[in-house]
């Protein structure tokens, strides 16, 4: 059949037109995608078959579910925390003297020699051998290095190689079996370097791990954090192609046990969200697969761990544990955290070491939890802080002194009768500020000082141009024509706190604070005429009822909220378990019991900036405020000024509490219980959250109390197990639906990254394979683990 002239040139117009279109969608819509300059080039080098170098195996093929496990940017497994322990026994010897002259005369610093000290120790469990050990081991650094570490210094960076090493070992073996990286096509520790035409290199990235047929790049950190200059070279890279080598093709997923921090999270977003543009695909390039793991890391109870004044009932006790490590590690001002932190980065160069000294905002650090007062065992004790979203730029500070705060006023709390427990500011009560005794401690200062700050807070409040003074203005009764209220006290008392008593301790889910308000009557004259004498009885009555209507609401928000009432919620966090160990007391003795209402509290004075402050200069600030009229507002519709005038004060006698349901619980914290119980061991953090929880016992023994040399056994079992079953890694695991990833610790080797902090050591020979043993037999066996397993179990 035959086609008309029109049709066959509409035909030949519409293809044209479709042509057209094709070149254009060519031209114009697909971006670009960044290429190798003329004449740079790649290399690859290096690399092992993953399943040899770290599960020791040779798998034959390579599973259909390696690698990350979805196509997400950022994929995290469902279900509970899994777990993993490493070897840190260094840290079992943070107290170990610096040795004198003689006592390195008695090693010789080789490796023989430290390979005997090793072994000695292992067998004799003396912390003395490892003692001898450990000065051997500086004593080589003495020998190797032209500039010599004081012995302090190198003793830290001795335990946290130690750490880095063990931890990012084992969290490797780890990462291999649970995401299936097995088989020909994994290659491990893979170097891809990228040169210009005349040879220069601009850019070398070391892999943990490389799939060869499907151009997936691995990196392995256990803390989940992005190294800036790992990421630059990621960036060259992944838009590299050249004649021999394509990587635009390439993807690179970050395999972490921890959630990663906010400048990760933030890095990595824009990063994909770049090459996703540039490559024209739906596909994410750049990856992240979390797969939650708390690592616990194993070392022994000697009379060299190092202990912490905090927490500790007894004198002769200290307190163990990572909160007081971290806080005491933490720099005193936002300088010498940046200083640390630095320092940290260096050290840490497997990544494992966590988010490092400046992970944590301090300034939030409140307690969460304490255990069953148990007496000869103090008690286990859980703190939770917000973390860092960055904390190599913006490190968190001043650990220390929240911390000591925190457990300051615990004791404060013990010691002084509920009685004694206030604070009151009022111009015509000088005599009656505070307690004598309750007013030289830090407890009592920061009571003090937040009610002043709620007094210039209700004053604030009253600003007629915004609310909710403007609203209270306008309704308040009026004096000639400008708004007038009767004279009033608005003091602080605790709220009725949310916990949970399981497990054998309290779970300090919520303690807020409430504002009171009532009517008060005064004597101290004050600025400008006191117009509430001209209010009528109802008037002054109604004028109470709007400032609890607008103003009481609004403040005590603040109280709630802000960073300037931060130590006033930490001091009652810890008036709330203050309380619940007086009740565990009352029915059967603690260590706490000659502490509890003795009102003995030369333990806890005042402490550093604030050890020379002064109640009675808070006093007269409230007074020359009130006097003088601190803060003064204009009305325009009445011819007068407004000045404020309020009494205040804290009352922490009672510490209200309301024991939720077992049900209730359950459903809101149902990872709490594990995530506190294993914080009394290892930092660890809340599943989907950036809170923290960082814990200790306050039982370990100081040399301030003169233990004797050999710490007193604690009684463990031997026959349960201190890890979860070793993989079997010619059985590949079943991807994110895989067990629970135990991994033996890898034996020691070099940093490949090269900048691991200089500690003239290895790992200690035979320690790794005694570790278990030796850790039993001096007393540390694990009883945190125990104590765990059976909760969780029960």
């Amino acid at each position: 059949m035959s086609t008309s002239i029109r049709q066959r040139l509409k035909r030949r117009l519409s293809a044209a037109l479709a042509v057209v279109s094709s070149a254009a969608v060519l031209l114009v819509g697909l971006p670009s995608v960044a290429s190798a300059a003329p004449g740079d080039y790649a290399k690859i080098t290096g690399g092992k078959r993953c399943d040899q170098m770290h599960l020791k195996k040779t798998v034959p093929r390579t599973p259909n579910n390696s690698g990350a496990p979805t196509g997400q940017h950022h994929w995290t497994k469902s279900g509970p925390d899994e777990e993993f322990y490493y070897n840190n026994a260094f840290k079992g010897f943070e107290n170990v003297p610096a040795p004198t002259a003689a006592e390195l005369g008695q090693v010789t610093g080789s490796r023989a020699d430290i390979d005997k000290w090793d072994k000695v120790f292992v067998a004799s469990k003396d912390p003395e051998d490892m003692r001898k050990a450990i000065y051997s081991r500086y004593k080589r650094h003495q020998n190797e290095s032209n500039k010599p570490k004081p012995f302090g210094k190198w003793k830290v960076n001795l335990v946290s190689a130690q750490h880095s090493k063990q931890k990012g070992g084992t969290f490797e073996v780890k990462a291999v079996q649970d995401f299936n990286m097995v088989g020909p096509d994994w290659l491990c520790e893979v170097t891809i370097e990228i040169f210009d035409k005349d040879g220069k290199k601009i850019a070398s990235r070391r892999y943990d791990s490389y799939n060869q047929r499907t151009g997936e790049l691995g990196e392995f950190k256990s803390d989940g954090k992005r190294k800036p200059a790992q990421l630059r070279a990621d960036k060259i890279i992944l838009r590299h192609k050249d004649a021999k080598h394509d990587f635009t093709r390439h993807r690179l997923t970050m395999f972490t046990s921890e959630k990663p921090n906010g400048a990760t999270t933030r890095d990595y977003k824009a990063e994909n969200a770049k090459l996703r543009a540039e490559r024209g695909t739906g596909n994410n390039p750049i990856r992240i697969a979390e797969r939650r793991a708390t690592a616990k890391g194993l070392w022994p109870q000697t009379k060299y761990t190092k202990t912490y004044n905090v927490f500790n009932p007894l004198p002769n006790r200290g307190t163990q544990g990572p909160g007081a490590s971290m806080a005491y590690g933490s720099g005193q001002n936002p300088a010498q955290a940046r200083q640390l932190q630095n320092q940290y980065l260096a050290n840490n160069g497997q990544s494992a070491l966590g988010r490092g000294p400046g992970g944590v905002d301090f300034s939030t650090l409140e307690l969460q939890y304490v255990g069953n007062p148990v007496k000869g065992k103090a008690l286990d004790y859980s703190m939770k802080a917000d973390l860092m979203p960055d904390e190599d730029e913006n490190p968190g500070w001043g650990g220390q002194a929240k911390l000591e705060l925190a457990s300051d006023a615990l004791f404060t709390w013990l010691a002084l009768t509920p009685d004694r427990q206030w604070v009151n500011l009022n111009p015509d009560q000088p005599d009656t500020i505070m307690d004598k005794a309750f007013g030289e401690t830090d407890a009592g200062r920061v009571l003090l000082v937040a009610d002043m700050e709620m007094k210039r807070d209700f004053s604030r409040a009253m600003d007629p141009k915004k609310s909710p003074g403007k609203e209270f203005m306008n309704a308040a009764p009026q004096v000639d024509g400008v708004p007038c209220w009767g004279s009033g006290r608005n003091w602080i008392v605790p709220g009725r706190a949310k916990v949970r008593e399981q497990d054998g301790g309290i779970y300090i889910l919520d303690a807020p604070l409430e504002v009171n308000h009532a009517a008060m009557d005064f004597d101290t004259p004050v600025q400008g005429e006191d117009c509430s004498k001209k209010l009528s009885k109802e008037e002054k009555e109604r004028s109470h009822r709007l400032i609890s209507q607008y103003l009481v609401p609004h403040v005590a928000k603040q109280i709630n909220t802000e960073s300037k009432y931060a130590d006033l919620r930490r001091v009652y966090k810890s008036r709330v378990a203050a309380e619940w160990i007086r009740q565990q007391d009352a029915k059967k003795a603690t260590d706490f019991r000659s502490i509890i209402n003795s009102n003995n509290l030369k333990r806890w004075p005042l402490r550093g900036e604030n050890a020379d402050w002064d109640k009675r200069t808070v006093w007269k600030e409230m007074v020359k405020s009130f006097t003088e009229g601190e803060f003064t507002y204009e009305w325009p519709l009445g011819d007068g000024r407004i000045y404020t005038f309020f009494v205040g004060g804290v009352d922490f006698a009672k510490a209200p509490k309301r024991n939720i349901t077992g049900i209730e619980f359950t459903a809101q914290h149902r990872e709490l219980p594990r995530t506190t119980k294993d914080s009394v061991r290892t930092e660890t953090s809340a599943r989907d959250s950036d809170t923290a929880f960082l814990g200790g016992n306050g039982a370990g023994l100081t040399d301030d109390g003169k233990p004797d040399p050999t710490p007193t056994p604690t009684p463990t079992d031997p026959t349960d197990p201190p890890t979860s079953p070793n993989p079997d890694p010619t059985k590949p695991g079943d991807g994110d639906t895989g067990g629970t990833g135990g991994a033996t610790p890898p034996a020691n080797r070099p940093d490949p990254d090269g900048d691991l902090a200089d500690t003239g050591s290895d790992t200690p020979v035979g320690l790794i394979s005694g570790i278990a043993a030796a850790i039993a037999a001096t007393g540390a066996a694990l009883v945190w683990w125990m104590r765990r397993r059976r909760t969780v179990q029960h």
